[in-house]
């Protein structure tokens, strides 16, 4: 029996659902606050050179008012007073003890030991990681964690295809939890890029995981919302890093706070159900139908008597694949992948859908690291360059039941396009309206972003849906990883990444266009339900 007709009796999304849904929200929170933690901990705070004679050896301070009285250089000459971070005058002989100003030439010399501000402390204070020629440590922590996203979301993905939705689920976010406690009281440079690694192994499948066995735990007409309110609490989570940054500016204490209550969620085990159309594609009805029965109780909804003679027949089934040594029939997921991949169709779907993919996490990922060197407040910068993303979401949603997931995916990766794009030509002195375009810009990428999960997850068969995600997230983070480096392309011409996020962002817009339309679709079981999506018959069966 399909499982969108049992929906059709038990609910597309009643009390169970609900509150497996909202279950499912609290690990996503913690999981986008820890994708983003390292924005912080591995921040640049304010530093300058350590002034022998003038900087007391204990307890110096960064904000001294010796310090603009000449002492220490500025660091761009013509703009408003900023301490040089690497650079110091040279004191003339015998005058390190003296604190005067003539006692200081006019040569300029490089130092070794630095006074960093007191209202932050990052990695950078503990291991000395100043100056230009260091920043790239400062970006490869970012490469790093994507270069664990990378790794584990077709993994995981993969994984909860082969052995279930629900364990693999529970293992990644108890791997995110320890490895960010790790993290924490890392003692070195190496340690902490290597848990930072490791971090987001675990993240890479909790987002994709949790939203997997939301669309596949409601029917057709929910599958929209269900994606869009977990990226409201994946915006949430994102903003509430900055939050905590600015109360606690301590990289430590920040690491935990977004790290170690994820460990509540082991409970998970006992508290959420395992995928109902994961079980009955693996041919294991008998933990299905349970599911069932208890879904329908509470939702107080009456079953028929076609589906209550299903049940009755399978409750008495010895012979669940996962209980029975001696299985009738085994589902082989490498198959079905590689029927996937020779259907020209299916592969040219595949083509499209992971350069969109890419595409959206290195815009995605490159305007949220930008956003702390805007002006202000870089924290409430940060926090509401996040929180701007819930009206993204909120537009997606609309747009993808109004007018289909091709044309408002389209249409959100063209406001990006145009929004980047016009920003890098905005002059200098409008400061409002390069934030505006730049908001609008973070507000397009990150509705394509919340449309290309679902439009993805509906193109797919369910025997690889979740590998299809998990692999579609893992060449994305191919783009991410080089978003971190982006910003160091200003100090060539300060427009070139925001043009180059416009250029990507409208190939992406050609692409979507080419993909077929899903909106009112049945989630496809088969590679042949999936090649029939957006053809002549399927539109006139729909119709």
């Amino acid at each position: 029996m399909d499982f969108d007709e049992i929906l059709n009796e038990i609910g597309e999304f009643g009390r169970f659902q609900l509150i497996n849904y909202a279950l499912l929200c609290l690990p996503v929170f913690f999981g986008a606050a820890n994708s983003l933690s390292y924005v912080f901990t591995a921040g640049i705070p304010k530093y300058r050179c350590r002034i022998p004679g003038c900087d007391d050896d204990s307890s110096p301070d960064y904000d001294a008012s010796w310090v603009t009285s000449a002492l220490v250089p500025p660091e761009k000459p013509g703009e408003p007073y900023r301490p040089a971070q690497c650079k110091m005058y040279a004191q003339k002989n015998g005058s390190l003890n003296i604190c005067i100003e003539d006692e200081f030439t006019d040569e300029i010399i490089r130092c070794n030991s630095w006074v960093y501000t007191s209202a932050e402390r990052t990695i950078v204070n503990d291991w000395d990681i100043t100056c230009f020629e260091n920043q790239w440590m400062l970006s490869l922590v970012g490469t790093m964690h994507f270069a664990g996203i990378v790794c584990g979301s077709g993994l995981f993905g993969f994984l909860a295809d082969r052995f279930g939705r629900k364990l693999v689920f529970i293992f990644c976010i108890v791997l995110m939890a320890a490895t960010g406690v790790m993290q924490g009281i890392s003692s070195s440079y190496t340690m902490f890029s290597a848990f930072a690694f490791l971090n987001a192994l675990g993240t890479s499948g909790v987002y994709p995981l949790a939203f997997i066995i939301g669309v596949e735990m409601v029917g057709h007409t929910r599958r929209e919302m269900s994606g869009i309110v977990l990226n409201y609490f994946y915006a949430l989570g994102e903003a509430a890093v900055g939050l905590a940054a600015w109360l606690w500016p301590d990289w430590v204490t920040l690491q935990l706070l977004v790290s170690a209550p994820a460990f509540i969620f082991i409970s998970y085990y006992w508290l959420i159900p395992e995928s109902v159309r994961w079980l009955m594609a693996r041919h294991r009805n008998k933990k299905a139908y349970k599911i069932i029965r208890k879904a329908a109780k509470i939702n107080n909804a009456t079953l028929s008597a076609r589906l209550l003679a299903t049940l009755q027949e399978n409750d008495n089934d010895q012979s669940d694949m996962h209980d029975n040594v001696n299985d009738r029939v085994k589902v082989r997921l490498w198959p079905l992948f590689v029927t996937a991949v020779k259907s020209k169709i299916m592969l040219g779907r595949f083509i499209l859908i992971f350069y969109i993919w890419a595409t959206n996490a290195f815009i995605y990922y490159g305007l949220s690291l930008n956003s702390t060197s805007m002006s202000g407040n870089k924290y409430l910068n940060f926090s509401l360059v996040c929180l701007v993303e819930i009206p993204g979401y909120t537009m997606a949603w609309i747009a993808m039941n109004k007018i289909g997931r091709r044309w408002s995916l389209s249409g959100s990766l063209f406001l990006c396009t145009i929004s980047c794009i016009g920003a890098a030509f905005v002059p200098h002195d409008y400061v409002w309206a390069a934030t505006t375009l730049f908001l609008l810009g973070k507000l397009g990428i990150t509705s394509a972003f919340g449309i290309v999960y679902v439009h993805t997850a509906e193109l797919l068969p369910t025997g690889i849906r979740s590998g299809g995600v998990g692999t579609s997230s893992t060449l994305a983070r191919i783009g991410a990883m080089v978003a971190p480096f982006v910003p160091l392309l200003g100090e060539y011409m300060k427009s070139l990444p925001l043009l180059l996020f416009g250029v990507t962002a409208f190939l992406g817009t050609i692409c979507a266009l080419l993909l077929p339309e899903t909106l009112g679709c049945k989630l496809p079981n088969t590679v042949e339900e999936a090649e029939r999506i957006g053809t002549r018959s399927q539109i006139l069966e729909m119709s």
